[in-house]
């Protein structure tokens, strides 16, 4: 007499309802579900704030976010579809509550024409505006022309004409700087070689080594 053969039905998570927030996975899924059935409200809110508790200690990492816990109730409402009737302590959530648009955020009114040489230069510029005529402004100024003179030449093009640094820094001055004691240095001055060579090749090597064997 052979053995009888033991049957047993896979279960898979295709064939699973969906998983409205996955990262909680599906016990807490099954635990919010169960808490819908609960007919006799005070036991229905007890255990809702008893599962509150439970999400929180199964992700201690939310407890870092800012009110965590409003988070939590949020998401329990979430959870069973916005059909939850249960008592919170945080103004309860509807599903319009997430479709709101977010308010548009305004975008720096700093040039991006001039973006290569970052906002420190663009700092150091104004400050540089307030400054009364002297040997330490005229000092910081050609600094800074330097300075940009550098970025220009490691960022954009190899070799770039002094008349054009001026010219960008009278735009980003708005003419407010006296430029004609500016003594702007030579390419090798500023820039050694290998720097520039680092700095053309880097995205290069990079691909070469992801490829290699």
């Amino acid at each position: 007499m052979t053995d009888p053969i033991l049957t047993v039905d896979m279960e898979y998570n295709s064939d699973r309802p969906r998983l409205i927030i996955p990262e909680y996975g599906r016990n807490v899924q099954k635990m919010v579900d169960h808490l819908s059935t609960i007919k006799d409200r005070e036991e229905r809110n007890r255990q809702a704030q008893n599962l509150i508790e439970i999400i929180g200690n199964l992700n201690p990492q939310i407890r870092d976010t800012p009110d965590f816990r409003h988070k939590l109730w949020d998401h329990l409402f979430i959870m069973s579809d916005f059909k939850l009737d249960v008592d919170s302590p945080y103004p309860v959530p509807t599903p319009e509550t997430f479709m709101e648009k977010p308010e548009l955020v305004a975008y720096p009114e700093n040039s991006s024409r001039y973006r290569h040489y970052g906002n420190i230069v663009k700092a150091m510029i104004r400050h540089a505006i307030t400054l009364e005529e002297g040997e330490y402004k005229q000092e910081l100024v050609n600094a800074i022309a330097n300075h940009m003179k550098k970025t220009y030449l490691l960022w954009n093009k190899d070799t770039v004409e002094d008349a054009v640094i001026l010219k960008e820094l009278r735009v980003l001055s708005e003419n407010k700087l006296n430029l004609d004691g500016v003594n702007l240095s030579e390419k090798h001055e500023l820039v050694p070689k290998s720097a520039l060579s680092k700095n053309r090749t880097h995205g290069k090597g990079r691909k070469r080594k992801k490829y290699k064997k």
